[in-house]
Formats: structure tokens, C-alpha cells, sequence
């Protein structure tokens, strides 16, 4: 089978943040449960998503607030891993509806977003749109929530975020990603794209950058650099631990050496796993519904 070097934004993040993180995301596969912060996310972006399949005069606040369950339904009857995803939130003592509040708070993030977009005036061209492109031997690749295309041809991508718009501190992981889907669709469209929109749900907030060729060569440049390190990283078996603020909502801390833990042996095909994670399996891309 031929080997596929391929990259997600995702997975550039996750080697930026921490190589070791890399290591056990996608060469030790190391399984995590969704958290119920993630699974909000992912209904909110499949709400948001199917919403445009409606007329445009019928998308209301009503409309997409009515799509909030069904949609919770579909999500877990097709991802065996959502099922039991609010077990552990369950209160039978105070007899709370636990699914029923988190149903709600996923319906207020909905309502949120009529704050910030008129859907009745949008037309997405594309929506969960998957982009690849190959950069010198290189695939990137990833989803793209929503991309808007003016009648002049010029192209906006757009990103839901279910959380709270970052501090300066976090806000570069963001932007990156939008300049990588921008990159993508540059290389594949001969378009640099007008705008990068990021839509934070949390608290309500839209955030703009306008990039230019500059930008996107830049991030070309990075990702040839970051691919480069990743392949040293695998060949020489060494993943290095980097500890940050980032570090409090690590999926792997009990595995990490920082914090007491001793990682997995490394697998005899560590290799093949750390540069091709598509072919055994890994999850490699992330839409956003994960934020």
C-alpha cells in the first residue's frame, strides 16, 4: 500500500502544542471519550449545517431550535461513542434532566447565533466541506464548516466555534487553522480567499482576518517545517513532552512523564502511524465540531 504523508490543521495544532500529545493522538491511538463539551459542539454544527436545508424564509430561531433533538438522535444513532456521553453527568439523587439541560444550553448556543448571522440572507456554496490539496509530496486536508462565494467570486470561510472567543494568548491557534483552510483553497482554486470568519458562539462574538498571498506562504512555509519535524520526531522515536497552560485539559496526562505518567511502548509500525494516519485508522481530520 502506497504511504500517504498527509496533515490536518488539527494535527499541526496538536504537534505545535506538544509532540508527545502528537504521539499518543495519533501513533499510539490512545482512545479518549467525548467530553460533553465536544458532543455540544458537534450537535450545534450538525444544527447550523442542516438548517440551510430549509427555505431560506424558514430559517427561523424556531426552525433551528426545533432541529436541536432530532439532530442529538441522528448524531447518536450514527456515533456509537456519543451514547453514553452524558452518563457520567447523570444527578438521580437530585433528579436533574441532565440531557435536558444540556439539550437547552446546545439550543441557547443555536439561539446565540441569529445574534450574530441573518441566515435568510445566506446562501452557503458549501457546507462540512472536505479540502485537499497537495503541497511537494504533502496532503493537507480538512473540513471546512461553510463556505460563502459572493457573485463576484470571491470566497469567505466561515468556522463555527461553540465556545468563548480566546484570549491573544490562544487566538493564533484559531487563525491558523482558517489560514490553512485558506491555504487549501487557494491551491485549489487559484482564489486567495477575501475573508477568514471565525463565529464564537460562547459569547457571541465574530471574528475577521483578512489574509493575502504573504500570509498563506508563510503558513505553506510552516507546514513544510512542522511536517519536517513531525518525520524526525517518528524516525528517531523522540516526542517531546511540552508543557504549557494547554496542559490542564490534556486527554493524556496519566500517560504523560510531566505529570507522573509513563507512556505506552511504541508500537512496532510507529513509524507508518506518525506520517500516514489515515491508514490505520486515526481520526486525522477534525471538522470544527470538535470546538
Amino acid at each position: 500500500m502506497t504511504q500517504v504523508r498527509a496533515l490536518s490543521p488539527s494535527r499541526a495544532a496538536d504537534f505545535m502544542q506538544c509532540p508527545l500529545m502528537y504521539r499518543f493522538r495519533v501513533v499510539d491511538r490512545i482512545p479518549t471519550a467525548p467530553s460533553p463539551a465536544a458532543a455540544r459542539g458537534t450537535l450545534v454544527h450538525a444544527v447550523l449545517e442542516r438548517l440551510f436545508d430549509l427555505p431560506a424564509e424558514q430559517r427561523t430561531v424556531a426552525a433551528a431550535v426545533a432541529l436541536v433533538r432530532p439532530q442529538w438522535a441522528r448524531l447518536v444513532e450514527e456515533q456509537a461513542e456519543l451514547a453514553g456521553v452524558l452518563d457520567a453527568g447523570v444527578d438521580e439523587v437530585a433528579e436533574v434532566d441532565i440531557e435536558g439541560r444540556w439539550l437547552d444550553g446546545a439550543a441557547q448556543l443555536v439561539r446565540q447565533w441569529f445574534d450574530l448571522e441573518d441566515p435568510t440572507r445566506l446562501e452557503p456554496a458549501e457546507r462540512e466541506l472536505y479540502v485537499e490539496t497537495e503541497v511537494d509530496g504533502l496532503v493537507l486536508r480538512g473540513y471546512v464548516d461553510r463556505l460563502d462565494v459572493a457573485a463576484d467570486g470571491a470566497l469567505r470561510v466561515v468556522d463555527y466555534k461553540t465556545g468563548r472567543s480566546p484570549s491573544e494568548l490562544f487566538e493564533g491557534k484559531a487563525l491558523f487553522q482558517m489560514k490553512f483552510y485558506a491555504l487549501v483553497l487557494w491551491r485549489l482554486r487559484g482564489v486567495v480567499p477575501r475573508m477568514l470568519q471565525l463565529v464564537y458562539l460562547g459569547n457571541g462574538e465574530i471574528v475577521r482576518y483578512v489574509p493575502d498571498e504573504a500570509d498563506l506562504l508563510a503558513v505553506e512555509r510552516k507546514v513544510k517545517a512542522l511536517w519536517a519535524a513531525i518525520e524526525r520526531a517518528a524516525v528517531d522515536g523522540d516526542w517531546r513532552p511540552r508543557q504549557s497552560r494547554l496542559c490542564d485539559w490534556c486527554d493524556y496526562k496519566e500517560y504523560c512523564p510531566l505529570w507522573g505518567g509513563t507512556p505506552p511502548p511504541l508500537p512496532d509500525d510507529a513509524v507508518r502511524r506518525a506520517l500516514d494516519p489515515a491508514a490505520v485508522g486515526a481520526v486525522d481530520v477534525v471538522s470544527a465540531t470538535s470546538d
